[in-house]
């Protein structure tokens, strides 16, 4: 079988992105949460002229058809797989979606990702194509759920301010203080969520990003270990800022280096709704490979440039996650 035709979408195929999209996987939580993570058909042709930070590829053969989409921005370190469509039966050839998750990250380092994301449900066989295109498992996260709940700012125990240029820095030094410094790079939330955080004797020691759409609300803490007694009031403090929650569901998203807050999650009536995998395939972007040449003395010879690589991670077992 010839390898698929792999090239980024055009106007002329809309239709086929129409008819794929719906039955794909989405492997964005904040995004499938919050909006149609695939698009609307009425937004499909601005995207294309417009891509505002989203990227579509179609890969094609004889036999089969597949769409992705990613999205980054410059001001992010990692993109992050949106969705693929179709989603493949279990027995069904995986060789194309190989070509595309490729196609994929060679096109996010172009426009300079550090990396290509998704989140994986390890129960889903895409767990294992990803596994095969050199996607490493690098944590795990629960979404939690909870009905569309309204609370008031003036019925919270504490306050949360939004994030000022300012609070970077000690942004930057709570994280460092929770996240494994494996994780570091990929846990940084997308660069349009919103941002709260809350302070003990003038010091950060709470970071919530958020987003909210027509569909939820998706919220990301980051809650040092000073704060724990904090924590209920923090998710509630959170929820209480956002618009929507009245109307939808919200999410919170619980990566294992935080685990403890599930406890505080069940005691809000959260339920544990969805677990995935944080896959991850790194993009060394002009990395330079020496090359062990012989060297003549007596002709004048210019070397040649060596190859940029695509460079992964080696697949970590299940139990080695963080």
């Amino acid at each position: 079988m010839d390898a698929p035709d792999t090239r980024a979408i055009t106007i002329v195929d809309i239709p086929l992105i129409r008819r794929l999209s719906n039955r794909g996987t989405v492997l964005d939580s904040e995004r499938g949460l919050t909006r149609d993570a695939r698009g609307a058909n009425s937004a499909l042709l601005s995207s294309i002229l417009f891509p505002r930070g989203l990227y579509t590829l179609v890969a094609k053969n004889d036999q089969q058809q597949v769409v992705g989409q990613f999205r980054y921005n410059s001001d992010d370190t990692c993109a992050h797989i949106v969705y693929l469509a179709p989603s493949l039966e279990d027995e069904a050839d995986n060789t194309i979606l190989l070509h595309i998750l490729d196609a994929m990250t060679q096109e996010a380092g172009k426009h300079g990702a550090h990396a290509l994301l998704a989140e994986v449900e390890p129960s889903n066989s895409l767990f294992e194509t990803f596994r095969n295109a050199r996607f490493a498992p690098y944590t795990r996260q629960m979404i939690w759920r909870h009905d569309p709940i309204h609370i008031k700012r003036e019925d919270c125990d504490l306050k949360l301010v939004e994030v000022g240029e300012d609070d970077q820095i000690s942004i930057a030094s709570l994280m460092g203080n929770i996240v494994p410094k494996m994780l570091q790079q990929f846990a940084v939330p997308f660069a349009d969520m919103r941002g709260l955080i809350y302070r003990q004797a003038e010091r950060v020691v709470a970071y919530v990003a958020y987003s909210e759409g027509e569909n939820g609300v998706y919220i990301l803490p980051f809650i040092d270990t000073d704060a724990v007694p904090d924590a209920r009031n923090i998710i509630k403090a959170t929820i209480a800022q956002t618009s929507r929650a009245r109307r939808v569901p919200v999410y919170v998203c619980v990566r294992s280096y935080q685990e403890w807050l599930s406890e505080t999650l069940l005691n809000i009536e959260f339920e544990p709704w969805i677990e995935q995998a944080v896959m991850v395939k790194h993009i060394a972007a002009g990395v330079r490979h020496p090359g062990f040449r012989r060297v003549s003395l007596t002709h004048t010879e210019v070397a040649k440039p060596a190859v940029p690589a695509l460079c992964s991670v080696p697949a970590y077992h299940d139990e080695e996650l963080t």
